[in-house]
Order: structure tokens, then sequence, then C-alpha cells
């Protein structure tokens, strides 16, 4: 491996290295309000390249990370082909799908990953629940009988794969483990653990807003998915549940953090 780093904002510091694969899974994101702007750049920059490499008779596979919030609140069991009601924190992300979709054709090949939450390691929203539960208050949008689609990290990781070298794999995957945990529970799971429990506050949706804009409503989703097409490429999560996997988590979390 020969890792290459380069700012996603600019399409010159990666364009030639992504000319240069055989496969591309974009998983990066700019956190910052021109996050949509530049992930459009990123996608026209890497479909480019792949098409370049396409002319010269290679073959090309791209693999675009979306995210399982575009499917909204769901109505019953959400598979790769429900009818999208994105929240506001991600409505750019279903045009973005799109342009990577309509690219399939001839030696390119092009695929879209919807995770769910991802859990495991030191970072993203599971994460910051172990984090704040530890340092006392934990606090949770909504009343928390709001159900998350999650998903741990390794096997996500194992689902790109799966996707990236499978020459038949193109359109929609989702990725989460089927648990569909309520929020309380995964929150009462994780504040039994630190010595002192936690404080845990119910903010409410208007207040949550307030501070923290669509995010807010991203967060009080309900979300039952499904993964039919995943599971037809042989793909099974070996992490059933943040529940129960929690002081699993919790190990994970203090060693890559010491690590750190």
């Amino acid at each position: 491996m020969r890792p290459v780093v380069g700012d996603l904002a600019v399409p010159q510091s990666y364009a030639a290295v992504v000319e240069g694969c055989d496969a591309v899974v974009h998983t990066a994101f700019e956190s910052s309000k021109r996050g949509p702007e530049i992930d459009r750049q990123a996608i026209d920059t890497v479909l480019s390249a792949a098409a370049r490499r396409v002319s010269k008779g290679q073959p090309s596979t791209v693999v675009y990370t979306s995210a399982a919030w575009v499917l909204g609140n769901t109505s019953g069991q959400a598979t790769e082909d429900a009818v999208l009601r994105p929240t506001a924190h991600v409505e750019w992300r279903p045009d973005h799908e799109q342009i990577v979709l309509e690219a399939n054709r001839g030696l390119l090949r092009t695929a879209v990953v919807r995770p769910g939450i991802v859990y495991g390691g030191t970072r993203g929203i599971i994460a910051d629940l172990v984090k704040t539960a530890a340092n006392g208050l934990v606090r949770v949008v909504g009343d928390g009988r709001n159900h998350w689609a999650c998903v741990h990290d390794r096997d996500l990781a194992d689902l790109y794969l799966r996707v990236a070298t499978n020459p038949e794999a193109t359109g929609i995957y989702h990725a989460t483990d089927e648990a569909d945990e309520r929020v309380a529970d995964i929150v009462e799971s994780v504040v039994r653990h630190p010595r002192m429990p936690p404080d845990v506050r119910h903010v409410p949706i208007e207040e949550a807003r307030a501070k923290m804009g669509p995010y807010a409503d991203a967060l009080a989703l309900n979300q039952i998915v499904r993964c039919p097409r995943s599971k037809a490429l042989g793909w099974a999560p070996t992490s059933h549940s943040v529940a129960g996997s929690v002081a699993r988590l919790l190990e994970e979390f203090r060693a890559k953090h010491e690590a750190a």
C-alpha cells in the first residue's frame, strides 16, 4: 500500500492517482459549508479520471459513499429500491448518487453504498455517545423512541471490498446491521458502563434545531433499513447491534484513543 496525501478540494492533488487505479472507493467528505460543492467536484474529478482510463481500454470501477439518511423517515422496511425522502442535512446526496449511477457504461462500472450510522473506533456519532457518557452528560435529540440504522466499520469495509471487486456489482447497496435499535436502548447500553452513571438529557427537537440546524432532524430520523442487494453479494454483518457490542466498542475506543 502506498498512501497518497491530497486535499479533496484540490482535484489536481489526486486526479492522476485515481486514473492509475483499477477501482476507487470515495468515502471522504469536507465537513464545511462547502461540503456538498466539494463532493460534487470530487465526483466529477473521479469520474473524469476513470473515463480517461477507460479511453485507454482499461476497466475502471467507482464506488460512491452516500448515506442511509437519504431515505428519510422510513415506512416499513426500506430496501435499496425505496423512494427517497432525504432529510435536509443530506438533501443534495440523491443528485450526486444519480450522477455516479448514470456514468455506469462499458468498461466503467459504478455503484453507490449507503451506510447507516457507522460505529467502531474513536470517531462518529456512537463514539461521541461514549465520550459524552464518560464526561457525565448524554444529550438525546427527541424522546429516543426512534430507530437508528447502524453498521460496524469493519462490516462496512467488507461490503466496500465486495462491491469493488465483484464485476457484476452495480447500482445501490445498503449497509446496516438490521438491528433496528431504538436510540434509547443504545444510550441505555452505553451509560451503564462508566463508573459514575451520566445524566441523560432529552433535548426537544426545536431546541436541537436551534443549536444544530438540519443535523438535529437527521439524528431524530426513525429508520428501518434492509440490505437485500448487499446480502446477494454474500455480505453478512458480523456485528449485530450497538447495544450488544458496547463492551467491545469501549475497548476499541480506549485502544485507538491511547494509540493516537
